[in-house]
């Protein structure tokens, strides 16, 4: 078969930390915390878990079922589950393909400090403007996403079980182990706020965790709720072809159902405890204002942070960053992986070639996002308000309009044209039994789709042009 010739993964415990090590990304590390620290702390908690073992749980078991029940690759799985629909398939290699070039780009901010405090300039990292000037430089932001890139391609190169699985089983023991070990650290952080008074990291840690309703009205709770199912997508690498991809290496008696379960937990965790491990320490060093800095977060109020430290604070960096560039590079290996093994089924190439094709567009692709901060920098607005550059309008098109897209149309493939037991035999093809069916039929077939849809109008302004007719 088709996934035979690609690899596949030797266990069930290789498959779980890869796909858990693709979730386990920059969206729970950087994205989850400031989004928790905006959106009423545990208010948000509560309904991001909400969804996660609902909407997230049906995506994800949805993709992970149809890659092991195909044997194929993203591009070429869904006209395999029925004919005429092979269109997602192209739309489900082309989000990877889109999302890889600026992830790497990202990836290499990442190295770039981690380098900086490994190398004991932690302190250079602090200086106002000094993550502005670092990317809008022509060279160094280059050079770092060129050696972010050639590491996970590295990875694929080698192959599913000798690289993904082998590299999972290694990586994701040890960020596990960094990000708990950092989370107990903030924990015992103490300080003074602006009056005197004596806090530490578990008062930040009740900001975290205890929800809170001020200033919530309809409106706000509702765009919580989107802001939770948008980071469902980020969380769980679902809609990116990343789970069809690797459910198409699991081997045939592997309890699926089983492994859907601890991947969802291992990601809920790290998502958790990356806000155990920010949110405490900028509470403690920089106040609440200080958890409202949104995405510079990690790359400015941070270093700030670890550098009020004291000794702590360069060795709190290093491990910090070290951290997150090994969970970019788990997820940045699955995001070419995806890409990669569309290559392989769809043009029947061979793995080597692959990469080396893909490798080289990501990086071209990747070089004019880093010369978007200066050569071909621009200012544009995008229908959902924002404003950005290449590497905003590129996240935008894949993460705001295209993923939705592949997933409403997934949904209604799944749900209404084969019905929702196509995945279900596939998940209880070796007697398992799967005690969340009824849920997942509701799923499937309304909620999710309907929940998609209404973030889908909200990424193309349709609220914002509805209020507008009231004002």
């Amino acid at each position: 078969m088709a996934g035979n010739s690609k690899g596949s993964f030797k266990g069930t415990l290789g498959f779980v930390l890869a796909a858990a090590g693709s979730a386990v990304g920059l969206g729970n590390i950087w994205r989850f915390p400031y989004l928790a620290a905006r959106d009423g702390g545990g208010l948000f908690l509560v309904i991001y878990l909400i969804l996660a073992v609902t909407f997230g749980f049906a995506l994800l078991t949805t993709e992970i079922s149809i890659g092991r029940k195909t044997k194929e690759s993203p591009l070429t799985c869904y006209k395999n589950v029925k004919n005429g629909w092979g269109w997602m398939g192209i739309l489900s290699c082309v989000i990877p393909f889109i999302i890889l070039p600026y992830y790497c780009a990202i990836g290499g901010w990442v190295l770039k400090y981690f380098v900086a405090f490994a190398t004991g300039h932690g302190e250079e990292c602090v200086a106002d403007g000094y993550f502005d000037t670092f990317i809008s430089g022509q060279f160094e932001p280059v050079i770092y996403m060129v050696i972010f890139t050639i590491l996970c391609a590295a990875v694929i190169f080698i192959g599913v079980n000798g690289g993904i699985e082998k590299m999972s089983t290694i990586i994701m023991p040890v960020l596990i182990i960094m990000v708990i070990v950092i989370a107990v650290f903030s924990l015992t952080i103490t300080g003074e706020d602006d009056a005197g008074k004596a806090i530490s990291g578990w008062d930040g840690l009740q900001v975290y965790i205890i929800p809170s309703f001020e200033g919530v009205d309809i409106s706000r709770f509702c765009n919580i709720i989107m802001d939770a199912l948008g980071q469902l997508f980020y969380s769980l690498s679902v809609a990116m072809g990343i789970m069809i991809a690797y459910g198409s290496y699991v081997p045939d008696k592997a309890n699926l159902v089983k492994s859907i379960n601890q991947i969802e937990f291992f990601d809920t965790l790290v998502a958790f405890l990356a806000g155990v491990m920010i949110i405490p320490a900028v509470y403690v060093f920089m106040g609440p204002e200080g958890m409202s800095s949104g995405p510079s977060l990690m790359f400015v109020t941070l270093p700030k942070v670890f550098m009020s430290m004291g000794w702590a604070g360069p060795v709190v960096g290093a491990v910090f960053f070290g951290m997150v560039l090994f969970a970019a590079i788990t997820s940045g290996m699955s995001l070419l992986e995806a890409v990669v093994a569309s290559f392989m089924d769809g043009f029947k190439i061979t793995r080597r070639k692959s990469v080396a094709v893909e490798t080289v567009i990501a990086l071209l692709i990747g070089l004019l996002v880093c010369l978007g901060y200066n050569v071909f920098f621009f200012d544009v607005k995008l229908p959902n308000g924002s404003h950005g550059q290449i590497l905003d309008v590129m996240d935008y098109v894949s993460n705001q309009i295209l993923m939705p897209v592949i997933t409403i149309a997934t949904c209604i493939l799944i749900g209404w044209v084969k019905k929702p037991d196509y995945v279900i035999s596939e998940l209880t093809r070796n007697g398992e039994k799967f005690g969340r069916a009824g849920l997942y039929r509701v799923m499937v077939k309304f909620v999710a789709p309907i929940l998609v849809f209404i973030l889908f109008m909200m990424s193309l302004g349709v609220d914002k042009w509805i209020a507008g007719l009231f004002a």
